[in-house]
């Protein structure tokens, strides 16, 4: 059973009696008045805005960098002004890859066969067609002109070298052929390029979202044979713009000017990188003549997949790519809260987009726009917020998440004074199925904003489809991948993700209204009920009389976290006992936090009604995920100063949890355990002396 201690906190704070449906941060007189809010935040959905929004953003494919991307700009800038917003562009100029250049694949022996690599037209299907659709191609790949035989690669991920690096097989100017899945993109070419490959193909293959699981475009929603996955190929050590680590990438005509890396400074990809569809890569597979696959390697296509293609294959990479300083812009919309201006809950979710978007990223960037609209009618009806909500629409974020970074490394000490809650909605309403990751402080909020939302043709709230018949639902922790990453892992700012999902053609030419019609969403019902989920759970944030940070959670999840790591270190080091250290610290961690429940209501029950001491609890409340910042950062980038949480750096993906220790795990590594209790320890210990000194004397 989840604790309830900051409920018990709120309840014994405002000294009223315990009800389990009682709500975080909220005294009874505050719950009542929330209640008519949200109420009037429902009845105020008009249902239609999601889909004209989504309509009108995605008509034309919006690269970042492109003309079209900076139309779609324009006309959410344009929305949110109308809506009552102040809204402001925030520009930066970085490199990027802005078009796709050259990408050609062909056979040279035993034939000469030129593989396609652009989606086919469908028929019924007229975006398909549309004459801006660009071929498949990564960003960031280096340029190059590359024949040679080929080596499969399973997956590419570093243990996939290491296997092939066993059995004897060098891939060592060959052709590398990975498929999609198993870690980023960017990690393929990494490893491909270490290990001494002269170029990389990277293809979906059926068996992971293709034809093995179900109908393909256009009779269901997998990738057919000539879907492409597009993608950026970032990695360095680092989240944003390539040559500004630490500094907002501002741009080259302001006043004030930063310190750029040289390009070949970056440690950016010099080895032709480009994806296929399995049409094309199966041209490839089917006539390579060594060994089979091991086991676990065998992907989807009809015949037996092997390691070497022998001396009779040969294939040609081509690509050339141009990186250019280019000028993009995030558009910020603030509706200033009515008594604490300066007190931010920001929602995001980027702009930019492979080609249409329908699903990635638009569908959230359409919702917020109509849940702008929404808000907007509220504030001026009266019902404005207590706290300021921003909304940020991010550009650039599928070059390497950098428009976000960018934002967060200009105004970090700002946002860190300042914001309550970033809630990231990438790709929010591309489905049915729901899901959230958060940080722990927030993952209660989440979930009780939930039980408050019908969920669309159905008798069952969002809270209960979510939990599936279980007590509660489960909610996962972020990793990487999304706008998130600069709050949460460099900025140390309470974080959350949320939507709804459903199988997409993630990345392809054919994400569009065509395809979302048919299988996101033929109904246009999901974009309004998350609309009413966002805004439940922004207001609620912003209205709360005590920040509903549930802070006993840090406690519960850390001893998780630290019990899976040292089951982890026992794997490989059986001498290795215990964190002692840390255990000690989260049992007075927790011991902390149970005390400082207590004491408040003393405290309230003398001071009642004192707002200034109230406003002073919740900016004391907002340092506190700050506690799991380190400056000197993590030893595969110092940028990633979280000793929470971040991204794997091996996948760039997944969700590292105690991201220092993980680290070591990963490596099999027992050097530097001694530091990284200390290191720990001392986190959790700051976070407790935080706790006790919100206790009154």
């Amino acid at each position: 059973m989840k604790k309830f201690a900051f409920l018990f906190f709120t309840i014994i704070l405002f000294n009223f009696p315990v009800h389990a449906q009682e709500w975080l941060g909220y005294t009874p007189k505050a719950k009542d008045e929330q209640e008519k809010i949200e109420s009037r935040l429902r009845s105020e959905t008009n249902w239609d805005r999601f889909k004209y929004h989504l309509e009108q953003i995605t008509k034309d494919p919006h690269p970042a960098g492109s003309p079209a991307n900076d139309r779609v700009r324009d006309y959410i800038h344009e929305v949110m002004k109308n809506a009552g917003w102040e809204v402001t562009n925030y520009p930066y100029d970085i490199l990027l890859p802005k078009a796709p250049g050259t990408d050609y694949v062909a056979l040279v022996r035993p034939v000469r066969l030129p593989l396609n690599n652009q989606e086919v037209i469908i028929e019924e299907d007229p975006y398909s067609a549309h004459p801006d659709l660009w071929h498949g191609w990564n960003a960031w790949s280096g340029s190059g002109d590359v024949t040679a035989g080929v080596v499969y690669a399973n997956f590419g991920r570093k243990e996939d070298f290491e296997a092939l690096k066993k059995m004897g097989i060098s891939v060592k100017g060959k052709v590398v052929i990975a498929r999609y899945g198993g870690n980023f993109r960017g990690y393929k070419a990494k490893f491909a390029e270490e290990y001494g490959a002269a170029a990389l193909i990277i293809y979906t293959d059926p068996a992971d979202a293709g034809y093995m699981k179900g109908l393909t475009y256009p009779d269901g929603p997998y990738y057919n044979e000539s879907a492409i996955q597009r993608g950026s190929l970032l990695t360095v050590d680092y989240t944003g713009d390539a040559l500004t680590p630490f500094e907002p990438a501002l741009p080259l005509d302001g006043k004030k000017k930063v310190k750029r890396l040289k390009p070949e400074e970056a440690g950016l990809h010099t080895i032709p990188v480009t994806p296929l569809p399995y049409g094309s890569a199966k041209e490839i597979l089917s006539r390579m003549q060594g060994t089979p696959v091991p086991q676990g390697w065998q992907g989807g296509l009809p015949f037996t997949y092997r390691i070497e293609g022998g001396s009779e294959l040969q294939v040609r990479v081509k690509v050339e790519q141009k990186k250019e300083m280019t000028r993009v812009a995030n558009v910020v919309g603030t509706l200033k809260g009515k008594d604490y201006p300066d007190e931010w809950v920001i929602l995001g979710c980027h702009f930019d987009a492979w080609s249409f978007g329908a699903t990635d990223p638009n569908s959230g960037t359409a919702m917020l726009l109509a849940l702008s609209e929404t808000l907007g009618r509220m504030a001026n009806a009266g019902d404005r917020p207590s706290r300021s909500i921003l909304i940020a629409h991010w550009d650039a974020e599928e070059h390497g998440v950098i428009g976000s970074s960018e934002w967060v490394e200009q105004l970090l000490p700002e946002l860190q004074n300042k914001t309550i809650a970033y809630i990231n909605l990438d790709a929010a309403v591309s489905g049915r199925n729901f899901g959230s990751s958060a940080s722990p402080t927030l993952k209660q909020v989440v979930m009780d904003a939930s039980r408050e939302i019908a969920f669309p043709d159905s008798s069952k709230t969002l809270y209960e489809v979510w939990a599936k018949g279980k007590e509660e639902p489960s909610m996962g922790n972020l990793g990487g991948g999304s706008d998130h990453i600069g709050f949460y892992m460099h900025a140390g700012i309470p974080s959350l993700s949320a939507g709804l999902w459903n199988p997409t053609l993630y990345h392809t030419n054919y994400d569009n209204m065509h395809f979302y019609s048919k299988f996101s969403d033929p109904t246009f019902k999901m974009g309004g009920m998350m609309e009413q989920f966002t805004g439940t759970l922004a207001m609620r944030l912003a209205n709360a009389p005590v920040i509903p940070y549930d802070i006993l959670q840090y406690a519960t999840d850390l001893k998780i976290h630290f019990e899976k790591a040292e089951k982890a270190i026992k794997a490989y080091h059986p001498d290795f006992d215990s964190f002692g250290k840390v255990h000690d610290a989260i049992e007075d961690l927790e011991a902390a936090a149970e005390a400082y429940n207590a004491a408040l209501d003393r405290f309230i029950s003398a001071n009642p009604g004192d707002q200034k001491k109230i406003k002073a609890l919740n900016k004391a409340l907002i340092a506190l995920e700050k506690s799991f910042l380190d400056p000197k950062g993590m030893y595969y980038g110092a940028w990633y100063r979280s000793l929470y949480a971040s991204l794997d750096p091996f996948s760039g993906y997944a969700s590292w949890m105690l991201p220092g220790l993980q680290y070591e795990i990963e490596l099999k590594s027992t050097d530097r355990l001694d530091e990284w209790e200390e290191r720990y320890t001392t986190a959790i210990r700051s976070l407790e002396a935080k706790i006790r000194a919100l206790i009154p004397e």
